[in-house]
This record gives structure tokens, C-alpha cells and sequence, in this order.
């Protein structure tokens, strides 16, 4: 009885602090919740960026928490400035599109009759087209619900986007504060390894920071230079809406399709309105930006890190629909670090069987 009186009182008491624990720790979760993501895309690019902190560090002669601290700073600015464009450029737009339409002053530029040569909807676009040119409040009148949707819409585009921008901002002076302490949050996270796989918690902790390096640079890096080269071409080919289509190019280049089915209505629309030499030659360099990552790839990618494609794109499209655009990089980098370390663990537990039939035998 006395046995049973003990193991009934441990019983009671394992059952207390777990659920103690999981009570704390389930409060936890609901408090840091919203910050989880911006914490965790902090963590990537600090991992990712702070081989620049190391060498601006040894090559200027300051501290790593000063050099952590000014790439940040300038990792700011450059996401603010996109913002502050986009901004105002849709203010801007906005004010003058209701200010044009209530004057009764917004001018359609006619069509080229070549868009009817477009393949199947080239008629129905000519049509709809020159009857804005002719009559824009008669395509209020018939289309009011249609303008409405895509008005809808592209203010709910825009709005996402420029939350991503705020989360960017944020996670970039998470970074900041992280690479500041990487010594500290390294020998944390080996810590935590150790206590939960033994042994191979250091060499995992390294798998992790290899892999979310090789992710970042020969994926997330590779589909922004594309996306910068794919903005050349578009500027010199005169095409609006540039900030919104190499955004485009680049979430494309991100899920590991081709940056050429991003950029094949700009080429069609290229061909429709100006010179067959300038179509031309945006063609051949929208080719170069869909064939590069074939060379920035070999580059960029990080040794020993064989990804597939498919583990990339369910990543990333899994992360953009459960947490938008700052989800699409997170999800692809995460994935492909748990895909590693599976194969880590598998290759692991193969070796240690083969270790023990040699023994056996």
C-alpha cells in the first residue's frame, strides 16, 4: 500500500508540473505569437548576413556590434525608400485619378489596332479599350461592379505589400539586435540542440546555419539579382508599373519557375506598342534573365546543400499562403533547414546501424 501511496503522490505531482509547464508555455506561445514570424525571419537574415558583419568588422577595424548596427541601419533605409515610393506614388496616382474623373479630364490614349491581334482575348481587350477611350464614364456605367473588384483587390495588393514592407523593416532591426549577440544566440541554440538530440547538437546547429546561408543566397539572392536585371530591361523598355512587376519576377524566381512566365505579358505588350527592334531586344534580354540563375546559382549556392526543388516550392508557397509575402521567404528557408536535418537524422541512424551489425558480426 505504502508503494502505491508513493507512486500515486509522484503520479499527481508529474501531473501537476507538466501541466504547469504546458500552461506556461501555451501562455507564452499566445503572448509572442504575433512577433514569431518577424522573429524567426530576423533570425534567417542575420544568419545570412552576418559573414558581411565579420569582414566589415575585420577589414574597418570596428566592433561587430557597430558593424551589425550600421548594416541594419542600412538594410532600413533601403526597405523605406520602396516604401515611401510606393506610398506616395499611390496617393499620388489616386488623388489624380479622382480629381481627373470628377473634372471629367482622364484621357484614355486610343489603342493600337495590333492588340486585336493578341491571342485570345485580343478582340475583347480592343473593345474594351477603345470604349474607354471613346467614353470612360460608359465603362463605370456597364463594368461599375468589375471596377469595383479589381479596385478591391488592388488596394488589398497594395496594402499587403506595404505591410510586408513593415514587417521587413522590423525583422531587419531584429537582425540587427541578433547579429549584435551572435556569440551568445550561437552558443544558445548549440545548447538547446545538445539537450534535445545529444551528441549531435553542435553538428546539426551547423547543418542549420550552412543551409539557411545556401537557401538565402543561391535562392532568395538569386531570384533579386534577377529581379533587379529583369527592372533594367523594364525601364529601358519603358514599362509602367515597374516596382509591381519585378516584385512579380522575383516571388516567380523564388518558387523555382522560370522568370520568363512572369516577364511573357510584358514581352507581348512590348510587341504591341513600340518598335519591333525594341521588343526584340527586350526578348532577348528577358531569355538572359530566365537563363542566369543557371551561372548565379553554381556561384551562390553554398557547398554541400543539395535542396530539391519540390521542398522550395512547397515552402514557399506554403509560407505565402499561411503568412503572405514575408511568408513565401520564411517558408521556403525553414522547410529546406527541416529537410536537411531529416536527412541528417536518417543518415545518422543508418550509420549507427551499420556501426552495430559490424559489431554484431
Amino acid at each position: 500500500m505504502k508503494i502505491e501511496g508513493n507512486f500515486s503522490n509522484q503520479a499527481i505531482d508529474a501531473f501537476i508540473k507538466i501541466a504547469a509547464i504546458s500552461i506556461l508555455v501555451f501562455w507564452c506561445f499566445s503572448i509572442l505569437r504575433p512577433f514569431i514570424l518577424l522573429v524567426v525571419w530576423g533570425g534567417i537574415i542575420a544568419t545570412a548576413l552576418y559573414p558581411i558583419v565579420t569582414w566589415a568588422s575585420n577589414r574597418f577595424s570596428i566592433g561587430k556590434g557597430k558593424a551589425s548596427g550600421l548594416l541594419s541601419f542600412i538594410g532600413v533605409i533601403l526597405l523605406l525608400i520602396p516604401l515611401i515610393a510606393i506610398s506616395t506614388g499611390l496617393y499620388t496616382s489616386g488623388s489624380e485619378l479622382v480629381a481627373g474623373y470628377q473634372d471629367g479630364t482622364i484621357a484614355i490614349p486610343k489603342p493600337d489596332a495590333s492588340i486585336k491581334e493578341w491571342p485570345v482575348i485580343g478582340e475583347k481587350a480592343y473593345a474594351f479599350v477603345y470604349q474607354a477611350y471613346s467614353n470612360i464614364e460608359s465603362v463605370f456605367v456597364n463594368y461599375g461592379e468589375e471596377v469595383k473588384v479589381v479596385v478591391g483587390k488592388v488596394a488589398s495588393f497594395a496594402g499587403s505589400l506595404g505591410g510586408g514592407f513593415i514587417q521587413f523593416i522590423i525583422s531587419t532591426i531584429i537582425a540587427g539586435a541578433f547579429m549584435a549577440n551572435a556569440d551568445k544566440c550561437e552558443r544558445a541554440f548549440i545548447l538547446i540542440a545538445k539537450r534535445l538530440t545529444g551528441a549531435h547538437g553542435e553538428s546539426l546547429t551547423v547543418l542549420s546555419k550552412n543551409t539557411v546561408r545556401s537557401v538565402v543566397q543561391g535562392v532568395i539572392g538569386v531570384a533579386f539579382i534577377q529581379s533587379v536585371m529583369a527592372g533594367i530591361g523594364m525601364f529601358f523598355a519603358d514599362i509602367p508599373a515597374l516596382g509591381f512587376w519585378m516584385l512579380l519576377v522575383m516571388l516567380v524566381a523564388i518558387i523555382q519557375l522560370p522568370p520568363i512566365l512572369a516577364l511573357l505579358p510584358l514581352i507581348i505588350y512590348v510587341f504591341s506598342v513600340d518598335t519591333t527592334t525594341t521588343a526584340v531586344l527586350f526578348l532577348i534580354w528577358s531569355i538572359l534573365v530566365s537563363g542566369s540563375d543557371a551561372i548565379l546559382k553554381p556561384i551562390l549556392l553554398s557547398r554541400g546543400s543539395n535542396i530539391p526543388m519540390l521542398v522550395i516550392l512547397m515552402g514557399a508557397l506554403g509560407g505565402m499562403a499561411m503568412s503572405g509575402i514575408v511568408g513565401l521567404f520564411v517558408g521556403a528557408v525553414v522547410l529546406s533547414v527541416t529537410y536537411q536535418l531529416l536527412i541528417a537524422w536518417l543518415e545518422s541512424e543508418a550509420s549507427e546501424e551499420k556501426v552495430e551489425l559490424k559489431k554484431g558480426e
